[in-house]
């Protein structure tokens, strides 16, 4: 869908809800039903959620505005971001719910501003939202870390994604994972992760590693080496239980892990396989 479609489900959602309750109708109303496109919206939502006596949201809606402005792809991105939560999600049945009350989408929304003034030498700035979304949704992303679109953060409290990690689009990820470094190593130190992956609840992937696309890692794993394009991996340190079920498992959501075979690929003798 585009974005304009989006958005107008979002204003029937939010009108149907103004009248299954009606005490909500003020909130609704200043949040979405006042304004007539998306962009403008999330920027006020999101000022308001970063904001504080000390940086005036007002100022923040401006910053926003700007970006959604100059950089229309993120629009579109967010966009995406919100139809990959609802497909993923079961738990998301409204798209205004979404956008309103899931702190992983929001967080991920406030990360690309972040994004986008780092890239800009607006280093100083960026480290404030940075810190501010760590102390408002519980999630730490670094603004030079590279995220493509269509992301779920599925409950994303205590998500950790270090500076020079990499995240290709379509990819799903669970509360508690980081993608971490390894010691005091600088440079290219932190883990690249393939079109479609999807990461388990409280994975740990450390270190300059790909995990390949189409890969799955299992809830609680500790994953110190590459991952193989569509494999399963699990354990403490994870090695490799079998390939996975469906081409994209970020979009299956399949938290169970089979065991078939225990399949290795030719070749290969590390930890993860």
């Amino acid at each position: 869908m585009s974005v304009q479609d989006i958005w107008s489900l979002i204003r029937e959602e939010a009108c149907l809800e103004c009248e299954r309750e009606p005490e909500i109708r003020l909130f609704l109303e200043q949040h979405i039903l006042r304004y007539e496109e998306f962009a403008p919206a999330l920027a006020m939502l999101l000022s308001v959620k970063l904001g504080s006596k000390h940086f005036p949201p007002p100022v923040l809606e401006g910053i926003f505005e700007d970006f959604y402005r100059q950089s229309p792809e993120s629009v579109r991105c967010a966009a995406c971001d919100m139809e990959a939560t609802r497909e993923r999600d079961p738990a998301a049945v409204n798209y205004f719910e979404i956008m309103l009350f899931l702190k992983g989408y929001q967080a991920l929304q406030s990360y690309r501003l972040a994004h986008w003034l780092w890239q800009n030498d607006r280093k100083s700035l960026a480290y404030f939202l940075q810190n501010r979304m760590s102390e408002v949704f519980a999630v730490d992303i670094h603004p030079a870390a590279k995220i493509g679109k269509g992301i779920l953060l599925d409950h994303a409290t205590s998500l950790v994604i270090g500076e020079t990690a990499v995240v290709e689009d379509n990819v799903s990820l669970l509360h508690e994972v980081t993608l971490g470094g390894t010691g005091k190593d600088s440079g290219d130190r932190h883990p690249k992760v393939g079109k479609s992956v999807m990461i388990g609840a409280g994975a740990k992937i450390l270190g300059n590693i790909k995990i390949g696309e189409g890969a799955k890692v299992g809830a609680g794993s500790v994953v110190l080496d590459d991952v193989p394009p569509h494999y399963t991996v699990a354990g403490v340190p994870a090695h490799i239980v079998g390939r996975t079920e469906v081409p994209e498992p970020s979009l299956d959501m399949n938290q169970r892990l089979i065991f078939p075979e225990k399949q290795k690929p030719k070749g290969e003798q590390h930890s993860c396989l």
